[in-house]
C-alpha cells in the first residue's frame, strides 16, 4: 500500500494570443490529445503583465496510465535521461523541453517553430482519493506524502534515470 505510483503527466506551455494556437498545436501533436486552454480567473487582473480577466495565457494536455508512461519514456529522451535534485519536490517533479526538436522521433514544424514546453509529473500513494472525495472527506498524514528520495528511487528502478546536483 505504501507504493508510489506515477498518477498524471501534465505538459504545459503559456502563451498569449497567435502564440497560444501554436502552443495548443504543438501539445497536440506531441501527445496525440486535444489540448486545453487555460484562461485567468474571474478575479485576476495583473496590469503590469496585461492580465485581465478571463484573458486566455496558456494550454495544457493531462495524461494518465499507459499513455503517461509512453511518452514520459520519450521525454525524458530529450532530457538525456537525467534529472537535477532541485526539480523534484514531494509528491511531484517537473522539468523543462527549450525545444520541441530536442525529443527523439519529433521534425521541425514550420507553422509551429521553435517552441518549449514544460512537463509535471505526479505521484500518489494508495489512498489518497480520502483527502479528494466528497462525501466524508479526511485529512492524511504527511507519511502518505511520496517523498523526493522515494520518487527518486521510483525513477531510477523504473525509467533508469540519472541524478545531477
Amino acid at each position: 500500500m505504501m507504493k508510489p505510483r506515477l498518477v498524471k503527466v501534465i505538459l504545459s506551455a503559456g502563451a498569449t494570443g497567435q502564440e497560444l494556437e501554436k502552443s495548443a498545436k504543438l501539445l497536440e501533436i506531441v501527445t496525440q490529445k486535444k489540448a486545453q486552454i487555460i484562461k485567468a480567473g474571474p478575479n485576476t487582473r495583473i496590469p503590469a503583465f496585461s492580465v485581465r480577466p478571463g484573458l486566455e495565457l496558456g494550454t495544457r494536455v493531462t495524461l494518465r496510465g499507459e499513455d503517461a508512461i509512453k511518452l514520459l519514456r520519450r521525454l525524458l529522451g530529450a532530457i538525456d535521461n537525467t534529472l537535477s535534485k532541485k526539480q523534484i519536490e514531494n509528491n511531484h517533479f517537473s522539468f523543462g523541453i527549450k525545444e520541441y526538436i530536442e525529443i527523439p522521433d519529433m521534425e521541425y514544424i514550420r507553422e509551429i517553430g521553435i517552441k518549449g514546453f514544460n512537463v509535471t509529473v505526479v505521484f500518489e500513494r494508495a489512498g489518497t482519493r480520502v483527502k479528494k472525495r466528497k462525501i466524508k472527506r479526511g485529512r492524511i498524514p504527511g507519511r502518505q506524502h511520496v517523498s523526493k528520495e522515494e520518487i527518486i528511487k521510483f525513477m531510477e528502478d523504473n525509467f533508469k534515470t540519472g541524478m545531477e546536483n
